[in-house]
Formats: C-alpha cells, sequence, structure tokens
C-alpha cells in the first residue's frame, strides 16, 4: 500500500505539471492556429518527423539504465553525457545531410529552411546533464515538476512572440531551441552529479548492451505514431498534414499524457518492488484501473464534442479535422490504457516484449495506412491508427501475463 501512495504522490506532481503543460500548449496551438496557417504546422511537422526519427535511431536507453541500477550511476553518468554530446552532433550532421532528400519525398522545398534551423536542437540537446533522470528515479517529483515547467514555459513564450514576429512555422523551431537552452542550463546548475570528461569502455558496452532493445522498440514506436503522419504528408501535402496532426495531438495529448504521467512514476516504483510479485501485481492493476478511471471520460468528451472543440481551439479553418478527431480520440483510450504494460515490463527488464508489442502495432498501422489514406483521406490515416492499436493490445495482454509468470 505504501508504493501505491508513492504512485499517488507522483502522479499528482506529474500530473499536476502535464495539466499545466498541455493547458500551456492548448492556449499556445490555439494562438498560433490565429497566427499560422494549416501548411505552415504540416511544414513543422515534416521537420519533426525528421529529428524525431533521427533520435530515435540513435537512442542508447540510458534513461532506462540509469532508473533501473540500483547502485552507484555516477560513472554512468559521465560516459551517457558524452556519448549524448557525440549523438547529439551526428543527429545535427545528418538532418544537414538528408535535408534535400527530405524536401524531395515531400515535394516540399519550403521545409528546407526549417530543417536547417531544426537541426540546431539537437547539437544544444547533447548536453543535457543526463543526472536530471534522477528526479524521477529518486521519486522528487516536486523538483521534476518545477523543472519540466519552467522549460514548457519558455518555449511557449519563445515560440509564440517569434510567430507574432515572422509569421513563420519557424517561430515553433525557435521555441524548442530557446527550451533546449533552458534545459541544458538548469540540468548543470541545479542537479548533481555534473558530468565530466570521463569515457568508461565497459559502462558505454553495458548501456548499449541493456538498452538495445528500448532502441528497437522506439524505433518501432516512431514508426507506430509516425508513419500515418508521413503517408498524410507525402501523399495529401503540407495542408492536410498540419490539420492531421493538431487533431491528433488534441485528441491523444488529454488521454495518453495521463498514461505517460503514470508510466513516468510508476517505473521507479515498479524496480524497488520488482521482486515482490503479490505487492507487484496489486499494485499494477490499480494503477490499471486508475488510467481507465481517468480517460475514458476524457475520450467520451472529446468524442461527443469534437466539433466545438475545434471551433473554440482552432477557429472555423480547422474544420476539416473533426472527423478523424472522433476516430483519433478513441484510438487514444486503447492506446492510454494498452501503456500502462510497459512500465512494468522494462521495470522487470523485459524490454523485448516492449518490442514486440510496438512491432505488432505498427504492422497493423503498416498494412492498412496507404490503402486507407487513398480511400478516406485523413480519416483513412486515424482508422489505420485504431486498427494498429488494436493488433497490439493482445501481445500487450499475453506479454503481462508472460511476465508475471516469470516472478518467482
Amino acid at each position: 500500500m505504501a508504493y501505491f501512495k508513492d504512485i499517488i504522490k507522483g502522479v499528482r506532481w506529474l500530473g499536476g505539471l502535464k495539466i499545466a503543460s498541455r493547458v500551456i500548449a492548448f492556449v499556445k496551438t490555439a494562438i498560433l492556429a490565429r497566427i499560422l496557417a494549416p501548411a505552415q504546422f504540416g511544414l513543422f511537422g515534416i521537420t519533426s518527423l525528421v529529428l524525431e526519427f533521427l533520435e530515435i535511431l540513435t537512442e542508447t536507453g540510458i534513461n532506462m539504465v540509469l532508473i533501473q541500477e540500483k547502485k552507484n550511476t555516477t560513472a554512468l553518468i559521465n560516459t551517457a553525457w558524452i556519448v549524448s554530446i557525440i549523438r547529439g552532433l551526428i543527429i545535427c550532421l545528418v538532418i544537414l545531410a538528408v535535408s534535400p532528400l527530405i524536401i524531395h519525398f515531400f515535394n516540399s522545398p519550403e521545409s528546407y529552411r526549417l530543417l536547417l534551423l531544426m537541426s540546431a536542437v539537437p547539437l544544444i540537446r547533447g548536453f543535457i546533464n543526463p543526472a536530471e533522470i534522477k528526479l524521477i528515479k529518486e521519486l522528487t517529483f516536486k523538483k521534476e515538476f518545477l523543472f519540466r515547467f519552467s522549460i514548457y514555459i519558455i518555449d511557449t513564450i519563445v515560440a509564440v512572440c517569434m510567430a507574432f514576429i515572422t509569421q513563420s512555422a519557424a517561430s515553433l523551431i525557435y521555441g524548442l531551441i530557446a527550451g533546449a537552452l533552458v534545459e541544458v542550463l538548469l540540468s548543470h546548475y541545479l542537479i548533481s552529479p555534473k558530468p565530466k570528461i570521463v569515457f568508461d569502455k565497459a559502462k558505454f558496452k553495458e548501456i548499449i548492451r541493456r538498452g538495445k532493445w528500448i532502441t528497437g522498440a522506439g524505433i518501432f514506436d516512431y514508426f507506430f505514431y509516425n508513419l500515418d503522419d508521413i503517408v498524410v504528408g507525402r501523399l495529401l501535402g503540407t495542408g492536410l498534414l498540419g490539420v492531421y496532426q493538431v487533431a491528433y495531438r488534441i485528441s491523444t495529448l488529454p488521454i495518453t499524457e495521463v498514461s505517460d504521467v503514470f508510466g513516468k512514476v510508476t517505473f521507479p516504483v515498479y524496480v524497488k518492488i520488482s521482486e515482490d510479485k503479490n505487492r507487484l501485481t496489486k499494485t499494477f492493476y490499480r494503477t490499471l484501473f486508475s488510467v481507465v478511471l481517468i480517460t475514458v471520460p476524457f475520450g467520451i468528451v472529446i468524442l461527443l464534442f469534437s466539433k466545438s472543440i475545434i471551433l473554440i481551439l482552432l477557429g472555423a479553418k480547422w474544420l476539416a479535422a473533426v472527423d478523424v478527431l472522433k476516430i483519433l480520440a478513441v484510438f487514444g483510450v486503447i492506446k492510454a490504457i494498452s501503456n500502462t504494460v510497459f512500465s512494468l515490463l522494462l521495470s522487470l527488464k523485459k524490454q523485448k516484449y516492449v518490442t514486440f508489442i510496438t512491432l505488432f502495432g505498427i504492422l497493423g498501422l503498416g498494412i492498412t495506412i496507404v490503402p486507407l489514406v487513398n480511400r478516406y483521406g485523413i480519416v483513412g490515416a486515424g482508422l489505420s491508427a485504431f486498427i494498429g492499436t488494436l493488433t497490439a493490445a493482445p501481445v500487450a495482454v499475453y506479454s503481462l501475463n508472460k511476465a508475471f509468470k516469470a516472478i518467482k
């Protein structure tokens, strides 16, 4: 019971952070939607797809390893920081190198300048102190709240101000750059230990060995969440891509962010009780019930009042998002509930199970996405995402049962 109380305490702080950040995000989206056109959101979406893919492709799983590690993590942090800096530089250079290919694939020469600007984001992020993960690991959720909230505020203020000045999608990237700079400064000023330029080959191999399944899961997860965006951008253009992405964010953020909060809170708690099957089982199912209790009402509200939500938040020029918003609301509920399994599996070091669950999701999405988009446009993309999460759900249940049976 004590550990479930820790979860509730963490959920209050991180839930408060998510609510605050999403309120800020909704206000930011509502303001920018009246300044920028849907096509400009689509241009930003293209650059985001490229950055996120490269970050996932080079993911080392260090955050997961640092939380799983119960011993002194200083040596891991030093090595992780060096790897992070090198990774950031590589991503920056790759974005610069592949930009001509990206604009050709999406037939979007306007995105070239944005890609060059976006290349600065991973370079800056590479210098973040990896020890910031200790805020979650040590269950100091109040500090995590203040830390993240500061970054969100700076990102939003800069993006909105630059949108008024430039009337360009670049304003969104300026916000990301400002947020990354603030995170680097705060992570080194407020969090200990401070990383040093010390590379431990043995620790590096350990990080890669334990994180390889997270990298694989991340790649599959990327395609699960973004293959629909890629196909929409390729087949329907940046205008409808912008509409689809904004609808996706509105419909899923209040829902999937709930599961994200519970995932971040429960992961370190599950690690602490991973050898106590009875306590772990009870804590998990209480968490699952809590997620269901919160997400289902959210989904119903979005489903029933989708048109009003669009008009209030974005304005009449975004009404093309109404139908797909309804489908994505249901998708978000199912995905949020099934995602509660991930933190438990990771706490038991069953990273490969997470990879397999995500693989089945991407198969369901990948098989249906092109024909459904060709036939139904962005509504087809929403249907495909829904089919993908339904495909993954039985695998998640099977993996959960198998993981519980493996605990002695």
